[in-house]
């Protein structure tokens, strides 16, 4: 693992480098294959059109997210793409054990050498009901709490260097390093990085005492955006992995040829965040469905905050606002998740991103 598998190139007239984090969302009227098939489409696409990374994100329980398993995923796009690094946006740590997700994700890294990102959160990614049910306990505080030291353990797994005479000295992690030790083995130089994820200060304050890279949430925590890239430069310290800190975040787009459809789709995504946020978790609205929807005034406030985060527009309002963020953030990467009933629009709206910032086509583009 080098530094420069975690810090991105520039390309075009991009600030930083662009990035996708796909949620694998699912509208009404379609399925769970509609989405893994557009998730697929999209992810040839953004390769083609210089996009960095793609990451996916655990979810559980939402009946419009259907990335309830990121590792599995992450396999069948290494099967469709040949260069865009892939990766967890993330894995809730807390709901799996460390020797698994080394095990799952040494595998994905076996699968597309070089280009697999391991981002972890300590949120369970659900709620707390379905966060007892994963983990079969129902201390769920005891999983946050304990995050340091699973990733401790983890990271350990992944390196096949826990000390003599710790219980899992003789437990490894397969695929991993053990097998480049083993008669005749030749082990990969790459393993997969670990990036902390979070949406608010625990895990920048401890990315950046580890010297990892960190993700921020700021498309659900955009008040604590600055607060907590600010922790984790302060707290940052050299490692092996950076001697920088690197910080990206994850920013919701939504780039239309017509202002008016943006708005449309910007506010049924909000009809379903606040459906998600009071116990009702459903499939993507349609916009007709949301135009027909009465807010009620505590629900309108939501829906005019949401909207004032959510950078949509035409193409060159977005790369406009874009700049802006990066600007004021200092963000080193932006990670663009967009939110449309229609998966077109959301195909569209990457391709429209990539033109406003002059990303280059590459050679399996159709279009090159």
């Amino acid at each position: 693992m080098t530094t420069a598998e975690i810090r991105g190139e520039t390309k075009g007239t991009a600030p930083v480098p662009l990035s996708v984090l796909d949620l694998v969302t699912v509208g009404a009227g379609r399925t769970a294959t509609d989405a893994l098939r557009t998730s697929v489409t999209l992810a040839r696409q953004t390769e083609t059109r210089g996009y960095h990374r793609y990451w996916v994100a655990e979810h559980h329980s939402m009946p419009g997210v259907a990335s309830s398993s990121p590792a599995v995923i992450l396999a069948h796009l290494a099967a469709h793409t040949t260069r865009i690094r892939l990766g967890s946006g993330g894995v809730m740590l807390p709901n799996h054990a460390p020797l698994v997700i080394a095990e799952q994700f040494g595998t994905l890294e076996a699968m597309a050498p070089g280009r697999v990102d391991l981002g972890l959160g300590r949120a369970p990614g659900t709620d707390g009901a379905t966060a007892a049910a994963l983990r079969r306990s129902a201390s769920l505080h005891e999983g946050a709490d304990d995050f340091p030291e699973q990733l401790a353990e983890l990271t350990r797994f992944l390196d096949d260097d826990f000390p003599d005479g710790h219980p899992y000295r003789r437990i490894h992690a397969i695929p991993g390093p053990i097998q480049g030790t083993s008669p005749g083995g030749v082990q990969s130089p790459h393993r997969p990085p670990i990036w902390l994820l979070g949406s608010s200060g625990f895990s920048a304050r401890l990315a950046g005492s580890l010297g990892l890279p960190f993700a921020f949430a700021h498309h659900f925590s955009s008040r604590n955006t600055v607060p907590a890239l600010d922790l984790y430069r302060e707290s940052f310290r050299p490692s092996p992995v950076l001697d920088a800190p690197y910080a990206l975040i994850g920013v919701a787009t939504l780039a239309v040829d017509e202002e008016k459809e943006a708005r449309r789709q910007v506010r049924a995504a909000a009809l379903n965040m606040i459906r998600l946020r009071t116990g009702r978790p459903g499939l993507i609205p349609t916009p007709e469905e949301a135009e027909a929807y009465e807010f009620s005034v505590i629900e309108q406030d939501f829906v005019d905050s949401w909207q004032a985060d959510y950078i949509h527009g035409t193409a060159d309002e977005v790369r406009t606002r874009l700049d802006d963020l990066q600007k004021r953030t200092g963000a080193d990467e932006l990670m663009l998740t967009t939110h449309a009933h229609n998966p077109d629009l959301r195909l569209r709206s990457y391709e429209l991103i990539a033109d406003a910032y002059d990303l280059p086509r590459t050679g399996n583009d159709p279009q090159a």
